[in-house]
């Protein structure tokens, strides 16, 4: 049965508070927190992440997933977003953009039970992200070749059931070809996940999966409440 669904435009935006921001009171930083947030939940379904400390490239993730299935409906999330950020530019600023849209996969005609849902508010603990880019041999492959390879991926990610993906299509759009997110409640697992496709025939065709991104989710006033 086709996948009837209307695609869906997923924005990870990597922030991180200035120096400004640093000598509001506590008080100024949670009024922030909050008018900030209600400009970015305007029209798109919005979860925020911490990632410092384990990252020093940013403090926060905002995650936005917003169906895309109009022409116009990118460019309009587009102008709520830069209206929701604008005013507070001074406070915070994006190190990092990652963004794509859903589609069906060509190597798989069943939808996965392990296919993460951008619009649901049901988030794992942990959110891993990254920028994906095939080599030029991989695309002047024929489609048989590289059905059989990834039916070795799709096979490994299976096994680890407790593991969930979306994989955002970017090609043409920003740097990269694919955004590739994973969601898990333990970090361990997700690391054996990724050592066991690192082993396999499709791993030769990779040629950039850097850098990654891992951050921990909460409720958004929990995670800002934290930077406060």
């Amino acid at each position: 049965m086709p996948d009837l669904r209307p695609p869906v435009l997923g924005h990870f935006a990597f922030i991180r508070f200035t120096d400004r921001y640093w000598t509001l009171t506590s008080d100024d930083r949670a009024a922030f927190h909050q008018d900030w947030l209600t400009g970015l939940r305007a029209g798109a379904n919005t979860k925020v992440y911490q990632v410092f400390p384990a990252d020093t490239s940013a403090d926060v993730l905002v995650w936005s997933s917003t169906e895309a299935g109009g022409n116009n409906d990118a460019a309009e999330f587009f102008k709520r977003f830069t209206k929701a950020t604008t005013p507070y530019r001074s406070l915070a600023e994006a190190t990092t953009i990652l963004w794509g849209m859903t589609r069906p996969s060509q190597y798989s005609k069943a939808r996965s039970k392990q296919e993460i849902d951008p619009m649901s508010d049901e988030r794992r603990r942990y959110l891993i992200i990254y920028p994906f880019v095939k080599t030029t041999d991989w695309y002047l492959m024929g489609q048989e070749s590289r059905q059989g390879m990834m039916n070795e991926h799709i096979r490994i990610g299976k096994e680890y059931t407790q593991i969930t993906q979306l994989l955002l299509y970017s090609a043409g759009l920003q740097n990269q070809e694919f955004v590739v997110v994973y969601e898990t409640d333990e970090l361990a697992l997700f690391s054996s996940l990724v050592n066991d496709l690192r082993a396999t025939e499709g791993r030769r065709y990779t040629e950039r999966d850097t850098p990654l991104h891992t951050a921990m989710y909460a409720p958004a006033e929990e995670v800002l409440a934290l930077f406060r």
